[in-house]
């Protein structure tokens, strides 16, 4: 339930529910228009019916023994009365919807006919109600009755009278002449009109539940259809939050979308833009504050410059990709920026530096990660600055970290920063040579250096 309440209050819900709606109130009055049809065509089709069977059944009468037939009681009993009858009786039992089949004539007073033949003269419902032949019936109210002395003709609405609710059909009856004498009455009962009615309402209630299935179905069909492309420019969104400037959008088309979609891309594309800018930027601020501290000790002058290329040279010996060789460059190039935050006397002093001196020293590698942190450099970048220093054995600092767990960008700084240090001009030494440099990382090789690090910068520095 509480999904169900969520998902309603989404804009997936809402959609589903507008376009559920809109199918079903469109099914609804569709389906009001074809029932109502549906009705209409129906009920004519029992009065063309009843008019077929009125007009049909008036041919079948002859009208001279039609006439011979006393209007009394006891003319109920003549032979021409029963053999009216039976030819009535025969046109009943062969159209079995047909509940009372009659004849009537007109009498002197408008509107006022009279039985000439029921082949049921009995009483009807309740005592007294007959229809033998004389008997008068008021017309009046069925104006379809009086019209059909001039043509066969039905009842447009349901008619009730003292013998129950019918629709009846029309026609007169002539004689050889073509002048109408009477005419012939059919009446189909209520109960049948209104089954055949029920009939087409179940049907339509069938219909309608099928066209709520499929509105159901096709709600949630298009709904998705139509908030994917929603979807994915929300996804969009919440991965750019996450920093993912790269990412784009594609929803093709040419609806609003689209459009927003292309628009979300160039945002997602500007605002890429303006973070490399930036990251170039301060980036180019850092190198500035690196070559400040290398011009305080002109023995380190140009160092960070050479460990990135000697890095660069070790990552594409190692097979590395260029976007990580290009971060290796980079972290490099910043990885004594914690010097900043270094008495320049202690790192300027010629002679042998004390125990805590080589502690404060020994401080420089989180202190760049520090000072980087909040420019947002990447972890790759400050996992550099803070690791360089470490060593498989566990010796190093700032951490004390061991074997896989040192960063390799980081592994690959330490030999490159180490083979400069051996190789440059310090205060404190001469430099070594380049042979005398290699012997050393092999002799450290495995302990403070990674093997196949070493194995590779070797294998790029040898002629």
């Amino acid at each position: 339930m509480k999904n169900l309440i969520q998902y309603s209050h989404s804009f997936k819900g809402r959609v589903t529910f507008t376009l559920v709606a809109a199918m079903l109130l469109a099914a609804v009055l569709s389906n009001i228009l074809i029932y109502k049809f549906a009705l209409d065509s129906q009920f004519q089709q029992l009065r063309d019916k009843l008019k077929v069977i009125a007009q049909t059944s008036a041919l079948m009468v002859d009208a001279d023994t039609l006439m011979q037939v006393p209007l009394n009681r006891q003319g109920a009993s003549s032979p021409p009365f029963e053999k009216i009858a039976n030819t009535l009786v025969r046109i009943k039992k062969a159209n079995l919807p047909i509940k009372y089949i009659y004849t009537m004539a007109k009498t002197e007073q408008p509107g006022m006919l009279v039985f000439v033949v029921d082949p049921v003269p009995r009483e009807r419902f309740k005592p007294g109600l007959t229809s033998y032949p004389g008997d008068r019936y008021d017309a009046a109210r069925f104006p379809e009755m009086l019209k059909a002395f001039d043509g066969p003709i039905a009842d447009t609405k349901l008619g009730s009278d003292s013998w129950g609710v019918f629709l009846s059909g029309y026609a007169p009856i002539r004689d050889k002449s073509g002048k109408t004498v009477a005419i012939l009455g059919v009446d189909m009962t209520a109960d049948e009109v209104l089954k055949t009615q029920t009939a087409i309402r179940n049907r339509e209630w069938l219909f309608f539940i099928v066209i709520i299935a499929v509105s159901l179905l096709l709600g949630v069909i298009f709904s998705r259809w139509i908030i994917a492309p929603v979807r994915k420019i929300v996804r969009g969104t919440q991965l750019i939050a996450a920093g993912d400037l790269t990412h784009q959008v594609e929803v093709k088309g040419p609806d609003e979308l689209a459009v927003l979609a292309r628009s979300f891309n160039n945002m997602s594309s500007n605002l890429a833009q303006a973070r490399e800018r930036l990251h170039e930027y301060f980036y180019n601020v850092l190198q500035s504050f690196v070559r400040i501290i290398e011009a305080k000790d002109p023995y380190t002058r140009g160092h960070s410059e050479r460990v990135a290329e000697y890095a660069a040279m070790i990552a594409a010996a190692m097979g590395l990709p260029g976007d990580r060789i290009q971060t290796l460059k980079e972290a490099a190039i910043l990885h004594d920026i914690g010097k900043l935050g270094i008495d320049s006397a202690i790192l300027n002093k010629e002679g042998k530096l004390t125990d805590e001196e080589w502690k404060q020293i020994r401080r420089h590698p989180a202190i760049g990660e520090e000072i980087l942190k909040p420019i947002l450099l990447g972890e790759g970048i400050l996992a550099v600055v803070r690791y360089h220093h470490e060593r498989l054995d566990g010796k190093g600092y700032p951490d004390g970290l061991t074997g896989e767990l040192i960063n390799m960008l980081a592994a690959i700084v330490s030999v490159a920063d180490a083979y400069d240090a051996m190789t440059s001009l310090r205060a404190y030494r001469v430099p070594m040579s380049r042979e005398a440099a290699i012997e050393e990382l092999l002799k450290n090789r495995g302990t403070q250096f990674r093997t196949d690090i070493v194995d590779a910068f070797i294998t790029v520095l040898k002629p």
